[in-house]
């Protein structure tokens, strides 16, 4: 079968790989659609296990079904996750599930820029769901990044009626600029540098969009009747966002902080600030089956507007010029490659 083989951002092959076999507790599926992430192009996070295959948002069509799985059966449309949980550890039992030691662990092979991938044991378990008629393979490739969005509003208690400001408007901000509208949140600021991605913020739902060389803080008090910000959704890892976000949330206000950093990076954290703000600093990572499966419903009902997001479309030869856009983050927002193609 054909992969997209990973060496660093600027240097992805198109190689020869086995097609992977399956034992009787396994299935394969054939790869459809897979999402380019943020972090596929993190080089400082992928290059350590290249060359390796990577993709991770995937939708496909189970082609075989090991002889001992009866849930599913050949030529049903999934989503699989690649990371799962558990279920059982005392992180998994407390409601921690993406600080399970398993869900860290766990994998599809080889991933999802292939043609084919074999779905373990524990993730046929545990992280593969069947696609509703209804959502689209591309519109599949959202679930895994919007369960990880849902999610990380869960941990902040984002409800309606707050005043939301989202930091950075690449593709995870814009989904949590949907999802906060959906919610019904009554005002919604988003920031970036990019002109092109504040007018999409502004497009998908936000109040205003603020470029984040000015005042941020002075911007979200001109836009919310002189208060900060009840919540603060950091979406991305340049080091002024977090000073921003700091002095941008209200008094009993919550900062998700949703975007990793590299290892080595430390933030400076205005203890006096936040401490006299009764301000709440929380941090959210993955998704497991509630979050995935509340995403797939907003994919069913077409309340979340995924097709609207997907910028560019390419088949498994064109992974690099992909892999281009996604790095650049200019004028592009959803990248999928389509295997088959």
């Amino acid at each position: 079968m054909r992969a997209a083989v990973y060496y660093n951002n600027k240097d992805i092959r198109i190689e020869e790989l086995p097609r992977p076999q399956i034992s009787s507790k396994e299935i394969l599926v054939k790869v459809i659609a897979s999402g380019i992430c943020g972090s596929d192009v993190m080089e400082w996070y992928r290059i350590k296990n290249a060359p390796r295959v990577l993709g991770h948002e995937i939708a496909g069509e189970i082609v075989e079904v090991g002889t001992e799985v009866s849930q599913f059966s050949i030529g049903q449309r999934v989503f699989v996750s690649h990371h799962v949980p558990c279920n059982e550890c005392r992180y998994c039992q407390s409601g921690y599930h993406t600080a399970c030691s398993t869900l860290r662990s766990t994998n599809f092979d080889p991933g999802g820029f292939a043609e084919y991938l074999r779905v373990p044991e524990a993730n046929v378990k545990n992280g593969t769901l069947v696609l509703p008629d209804e959502v689209t393979f591309e519109e599949g490739t959202f679930i895994e990044p919007l369960g990880c969005v849902i999610r990380g509003q869960r941990v902040a208690a984002v409800k309606e009626g707050e005043t939301v400001l989202v930091i950075g408007s690449g593709i995870s901000g814009l989904m949590h600029i949907q999802l906060a509208r959906i919610k019904g949140v009554s005002k919604l600021i988003a920031t970036d540098v990019n002109e092109y991605r504040l007018e999409q913020a502004l497009r998908f739902g936000a109040y205003t969009a603020v470029d984040a060389k000015e005042d941020v803080a002075d911007a979200v008090r001109k836009a919310n009747d002189g208060r900060l910000a009840d919540k603060v959704i950091v979406c991305t890892a340049a080091l002024p966002a977090f000073e921003q976000a700091f002095e941008s949330v209200d008094c009993g206000g919550t900062l998700l902080l949703f975007a990793p950093t590299a290892p080595e990076v430390r933030v400076p954290l205005p203890l006096y600030e936040v401490y006299f703000k009764s301000a709440r600093i929380v941090f959210s990572y993955a998704a497991v089956n509630d979050d995935l499966t509340e995403a797939i419903e907003l994919l069913r009902s077409k309340r979340f507007d995924a097709l609207g997001m997907v910028t560019h479309c390419f088949g498994l030869e064109e992974t690099r010029k992909g892999f281009d856009l996604v790095a650049q983050a200019d004028r592009s927002i959803k990248v999928i490659i389509m295997p088959q193609e």
